[in-house]
């Protein structure tokens, strides 16, 4: 179901963490209303120094509030940050551009029972989620004044609607989105309280296309659900193809090289999925307080 039968194209990831985190950048990522596209590539470095120094300096802030107990992984991580020779790299294709937390599993496309709950939850809310979906969109055709609550495209054909922005709640897209808003408050793993955390709707065009790029952090998955997927639309993460079905979740490490391409015909419409940034499975509870608490949103 999942497999796409052509290889090799480029992608686009519709929603990234960008804002600030009192100094701290979350990392724009793909077709992102927080910040540019991405164009950091595998073997490019991340923001070096002065973003480490300021991790660490929020996090020995947090240690002094809370305590050290649980925070190996967060502290080489903080010391280490993404850079060259010191940082990720499997194979040189995953390289997250500010946090890469040692030690969890990684692989580009992740087990759907590694968050069981929130995909079922999700998957059933699907005929709500496409409902809201309905009642916000248009056509998209740039000829006309972009609507209330979607992000001007910061690349050619690739939209959003963001109910959660960078860790941040869009009161006003999350009223006009009833039955997407209720999903999200039922889900466990849900990134919402730090600047990696992002929810919305992603439209794609036809012809439209991003180039390959790496997500901010391995501590979050990404969750598609697929509303609207016409024939021609192709989705590589680390070098394997994918791509999405109507109705169900696939589950992406975004730190992975990723690209992302609908090579469909105008007539076939844009492909549309909701996406959610959830925890990695394998990040503990103490650590997920703690980055909450280094990339907390500006209040």
């Amino acid at each position: 179901l999942w497999y796409c039968y052509r290889l090799g194209s480029r992608d686009i990831q519709a929603l990234g963490a960008g804002s600030r985190a009192r100094g701290v950048r979350g990392g724009p990522v793909g077709c992102s209303e927080a910040g540019g596209p991405s164009r950091r590539g595998p073997g490019d470095p991340g923001e070096g120094p002065r973003t480490e120094g300021l991790v660490s300096r929020r996090l020995r802030a947090y240690a002094r509030r809370y305590s050290w107990a649980g925070m190996g992984r967060v502290r080489r991580a903080a010391q280490g940050g993404p850079g060259p020779g010191r940082g990720p790299g499997v194979l040189g294709i995953q390289r997250p551009g500010l946090l890469f937390l040692p030690d969890l599993p990684s692989a580009p496309f992740v087990p759907r029972d590694a968050q069981r709950h929130d995909v079922e939850l999700l998957e059933s809310s699907f005929p709500a989620i496409l409902r809201d979906f309905g009642a916000v969109s248009w056509d998209f055709s740039g000829t006309t004044p972009l609507p209330r609550g979607w992000s001007p495209p910061l690349a050619p054909g690739c939209y959003q609607l963001l109910l959660y922005q960078a860790g941040r709640c869009q009161p006003s897209n999350c009223r006009r989105c009833p039955g997407a808003y209720r999903a999200l408050r039922g889900l466990r793993s849900f990134m919402s309280a730090n600047t990696f955390g992002n929810a919305g709707f992603s439209v794609l065009l036809p012809g439209a296309r991003l180039e390959g790029r790496c997500g901010p952090t391995n501590a979050r998955v990404r969750c598609h659900l697929g509303l609207k997927i016409p024939p021609g639309c192709e989705l590589v993460v680390g070098g394997e193809p994918q791509c999405w079905a109507e109705g169900h979740c696939l589950l992406v490490d975004d730190s992975f090289l990723h690209t992302v391409a609908h090579n469909g015909s105008p007539e076939d419409g844009p492909r549309v999925v909701f996406i959610v940034d959830l925890w990695h499975p394998n990040v503990a509870g103490p650590e997920r307080q703690a980055l909450d608490f280094v990339f907390a949103p500006d209040p």
